[in-house]
Order: structure tokens, then sequence, then C-alpha cells
């Protein structure tokens, strides 16, 4: 398929110098062009293809990269990587060496701050924006930030500190297609949906128009008479007494519209909010029918759309974790489960569907859910954070003091642990062994299989204590898990086959490869099973017979798992050498994971490559 217009287009530049009239066809030009490109990658496509017009008009109003434009999440950019000069590389998105899916500094100079999590775009933009004030540079900041991603804490945090600071040029732009991932929830969003749907609303905004256009002294007292109406209707009032001058909503499709409004915000000083409202999945049937459908996709043929249904492979382990949970909450009243915005993601949508009275999504608020469930487990519930090891982070006061500190037994159902693929280092759950194994009180598991993650699920809700079972993205090895469930003794862990020499004490994902590596060596393999509490008992009795322990981990090695090893072992009177494996100290890019294993050592031929180093050494 051609595309004259966008093929003009290689700069912001480029797109300024165009004929208004030639910016809808480049919109719908560049629309098309999403749909084919992100069919053959796979990436996000129903956010982004929400805002083609958006991405156009910033792009044309405003003198980026010299204006800075900061993009919330960071999962609706690709209209603006391909409006500023990487159209041809959109076809190694999220793919080993091509560009990222998310805004990347290093890859742009039109990235100006690297996002994928939510909720920061509005503290970065007002950053830069404080920062021109004081070079007294004349930029412009701009934050885009979705309807879900203004439920968390951050945004409120920064927009409390902008609306405190005059003379900054600072716009944030609300984009509300009433999405985050799964449908947004929280007062917020049905303060918004309210008001917005209200006729009331809509006329007086109408009528206003209308009347502001007359004489000046009129004009004075219709537009007082429209401030106090808007504070009884209008969803600008929480904006406005934050301190920022409300404007909208208004049609985010509508180039005709945008780019006035936008040239207009651009003259003035101060903090400005811009309400747009756009569609997720705009122009293409099947995304607007089905946006969560088609919010993070797989290669597909974007004529015939996503076929669902086909055959059932191997369990994820988002589903064993799905129906364990189900499994539970039948069995045992105090189950609930919390979600921070992840129904889908973390394999919820059946639990929410049968125990809707049980279930809570409570936005994209990582820190409220973990103290949420703190308060609910000091009342005799038992609380499942189903959360990503990447999100888990942004909750770690809350772990430490809220729920570690009081011994309470939260359970945290950590998925997207190791490294995830196309989402990179953002999403990569390389840290979690090593900053949960540090905290007191808690007990950390790290499951082989499905079947075992099924029953370690079910050993954590049995602890009087916090634990986190953390597990892969993906499937897992086909083991089927059993329906009975029974709780694993704390801290032991399984000798998977008696060696020589050498032994392999493997976590988690890294089990099944330990396996292999072991028949070529004859070494002894352990499922550790266990990051806290290590089996002491059996690993002191390892260190007698073996020259020679190899930790393997899909974890950070700094600090990691193995750390914990080698503590251990330097207490032994007898002390076997420790090699570990793991995740090296730095950041893992974007790639299929087979690939990125092997490209970190941790596939069979790298593991056999590092222990063959350490035999040279030694004989």
């Amino acid at each position: 398929m051609s595309y004259p217009t966008l093929e003009r287009i290689s700069s912001p530049a480029d797109l300024r110098a165009l004929d208004r009239r030639e910016l809808d066809t480049a919109a719908q030009e560049l629309r098309a062009f999403l749909i084919e490109s992100v069919s053959k990658t796979g990436g996000h496509l129903s956010s982004n293809l929400g805002t083609v017009e958006l991405s156009i008009a910033l792009h044309r109003v405003f003198d980026t990269p010299y204006d800075r434009i900061v993009w919330d999440v960071g999962h609706q950019t690709y209209g603006h990587k391909v409006l500023t000069g990487r159209r041809e590389a959109m076809s190694g998105l999220r793919h080993w060496g091509g560009i990222s899916g998310f805004p990347r500094r290093c890859e742009s100079e039109y990235d100006t701050f690297g996002t994928a999590h939510s909720s920061t775009s509005i503290s970065a933009a007002l950053g830069m924006a404080v920062a021109a004030r004081a070079r007294k540079e004349d930029r412009h900041a701009i934050a885009v930030i979705g309807d879900g991603a203004m439920s968390a804490g951050m945004a409120f945090e920064a927009l409390n500190n902008a609306g405190d600071i005059e003379d900054i040029n600072l716009l944030v732009i609300l984009n509300d297609n009433e999405m985050s991932i799964s449908p947004p929830v929280g007062a917020l969003t049905k303060i918004l949906a309210r008001m917005l749907s209200g006729s009331t609303y809509n006329t007086a905004r109408r009528v206003g128009e209308k009347v502001l256009g007359m004489a000046p002294p009129v004009a004075e007292l219709a537009r007082k008479v429209e401030e106090y109406a808007k504070g009884m209707i209008s969803p600008g009032t929480l904006f406005e007494e934050f301190g920022f001058r409300y404007y909208g909503p208004i049609d985010g499709h509508d180039l005709d519209a945008l780019i006035p409004t936008l040239q207009n915000l651009k003259k003035l000083k101060g903090p400005q909010f811009l309400h747009v409202i756009t569609k997720k999945g705009q122009g293409y049937k099947l995304a607007e029918a089905d946006p969560i459908l088609y919010h993070g996709v797989s290669k597909f043929d974007h004529t015939a759309g996503i076929q669902t249904g086909k055959g059932a492979g191997k369990l994820t382990y988002t589903q064993v974790f799905g129906d364990w949970l189900c499994d539970m909450a039948k069995a045992d009243p105090r189950i609930v489960g919390i979600t921070p915005a992840m129904r889908e993601g973390s394999g919820l949508v059946r639990f929410a569907h049968e125990y809707p009275d049980r279930y809570f999504d409570v936005g994209i608020a990582e820190q409220h859910a973990v103290t949420f469930a703190a308060g609910m487990a000091c009342e005799g519930f038992i609380p499942v954070v189903a959360i990503y090891s990447t999100f888990l982070q942004r909750a770690y006061d809350q772990l430490i003091h809220d729920v570690a500190l009081q011994n309470l037994p939260v359970v945290f159902a950590i998925d997207r642990g190791g490294l995830v693929g196309a989402d990179g280092a953002t999403h990569h759950g390389a840290y979690d062994l090593s900053y949960l194994a540090c905290i007191p009180n808690m007990v950390v598991m790290a499951p082989a299989d499905e079947s075992e993650c099924r029953q370690m699920l079910y050993t954590a809700t049995q602890h009087p204590g916090p634990t986190a079972v953390r597990y892969p993205r993906g499937s897992g090895t086909g083991a089927a898990p059993a329906a009975q469930m029974q709780a694993l003794p704390i801290g032991k862990a399984e000798v998977r086959r008696a060696g020589k020499r050498v032994a392999l004490l493997a976590y988690g994902s890294m089990v099944g490869v330990a396996e292999r590596v072991g028949e070529t060596l004859d070494a002894t393999v352990v499922n550790m099973r266990f990051v806290k509490p290590l089996d002491e008992a059996l690993l002191a009795e390892l260190a007698g017979s073996h020259e020679l322990f190899v930790t393997l981990e899909e974890n950070a090695v700094v600090g990691g798992a193995g750390a914990e090893v080698s503590r251990f072992v330097d207490t032994l009177p007898q002390r076997p050498r420790v090699l570990r494996l793991g995740l090296p100290d730095r950041f893992i890019d974007h790639g299929d994971q087979g690939q990125l294993l092997a490209s970190v050592g941790l596939d069979e031929a790298g593991i056999l490559a590092s222990i063959g180093k350490v035999n040279q050494i030694d004989s």
C-alpha cells in the first residue's frame, strides 16, 4: 500500500510545510500505515490509532524538539515516531535490534523523556518547564496523559506542585478515551463520564460560546456567569482548583478543533489544561469494537482481524493463576483479589465475573493497592494482589512499611518475572528476587512449572505472613496443574537429579535448562523453589560433596538469589566455589525472549561455557 503524503514527512518540519488541506490526508494515511505496520510486527494498536490527529496537531503547532512533548505510558507514540523520521524503522518495532515500542531518549531527540509506566508525564514536563524558565528560554513543555493514568497519585502530586508555580509554559493534555488497558475505574473516571454526557453541560458550553461573542461588558458578565455554572457542572472545576486554566473538552480527532486550540494555548503563560476526547481504536472498526483485544497484539491479518478461539496450547502462568484464584475463592470466603488496573493482563477476568463482590480494581495506583490489601488483611481477609513485577516496584515502601513490617498475610502473585521480550527494559522483571529477598518476614517462591505454581500459590495462602510467588510471562513447560492443592513445606528445595562435582541450583524458569545442562555434565540439579528462606540443610549437605555451586536465576545477578546462596556458603566450614549466573548489571533491550536469554548467557550453551571457564581455572 502506498502513502504518498506520509512519505513526504521525514520530520515535523515537513509536516509544518504541508498545506492545511493535506493534513487530513496525512492523518488517514498515518492511521492506515499503523494498522498495516503493527499487524506485521505486533505491538500496541488501539491506543495509537486514538492519537493520530493529536500527534499531527502537536507537531504542527509546536516547535519540536525544541518544545518538549512527554507522552505518558508511551504506548500511544507510534504516530509520533512515524512523524519524527522513523517510518522505515517501524518494520523492526519491538524486535531485536529494532526501535522500541516506547519513547527512548537514546533513540531520537524527539523522545524527550523515556516512558513506559504510567503517570510520570506531568512531573517530567513540569521539571522541563521550570528548567526552561530558569534559563529564560521560551520553550513549551507538554504532557500528554490518559484518563486511566490520571488515577495515579503521582499525577495529582505533580498537578499540586505545578498549579503553585506561575509563569511557566506548561500544558497538560488529558487524552480522555475512557480506557487505560482495561476500562478505567474510580471516582475521577465517573465524574468525567457523568459531566461530559450531561446535556446541561453541553448546552451551557454552546450558549456560553455565543454569549462570549457579545459586547465587552456583556461578555465579562457572561464569563462570570459561565464560571459560576462551570463550577457546578464542569469536569474542569477539579483541575482549576489545582491552579490550572482548563479548556475543553474538544474532539481529539478533529484537526479543525485541535490545531486552533493548541495555537491559542501556545500564546498563554502559566499552567494550562486541555481536555480532549478520543476513541481508542479510531478508524479501524475491529479495534473500535474491541479495544482491549487490540490493545497489545501479536502479528495478525489486518484485513481479517485477530482470530480467537484457535485450539488450546500450553497454559500460561497467568491462566494458571486466574484458575487457581477462582478455585480458592470457592473454597475460602476470605480470599479477595486486588489488581492495579490489570484485570486482563493479570488473569482476573473470570474471577471478576464470578466473584464481583470480592474483586477490586483500584486503578493505576500500585501504592494504594498494597496498603489497601494490608488493611483487609488486618481484618481477617486473605488479599491476593495480582501485579506485574515492574509495577510492584512502584509500591516498594508500602510493601515494606505496611505489609512486611506488620507481618500481614498478603499474597503477592507477581507476573512477568524475568525477561518479558518485546516490551523491553521498562517491563523486564529483573529485580524482584533482589528487592524481595532483603525484606524481613517475606517468603519468596519461584515455580519451576505450571503445576508447582498452583501449589505455591496455595502455600502462600496457608502462611501467616507476607508471601510472594513470582512467575514468568507466557507458557510454562506443559505440566498440567493438579486439581488438589497441597501446601509445600516452607523453605524446602527439591533435588531433580543427583550428580557429581557440580550442583546446579536453579530458580523458577531456569530449572528446565538446568536439567539439560545437568545431563551433559552429570551434575546435580536442584529446583530451589524458595528464594527465601533458603533450604540451608540441603545446601550444607551438598557443600560436603560438591566442588562447585552454580546458581541460575532470571533476575539481576547483583543482590539476587545467588547472592543469598553465597552469603550462606560463606558460613560453612566446607565452602564450594559459587558461580552466580543471572542477568548482568545493565538494562537489557527488547527482543524475542530466547534471543535475550542467549544474549546474556542464560541458554544451555551460555551456561555450559560459563561453567567451562571456571573448570579451566580450577584445573
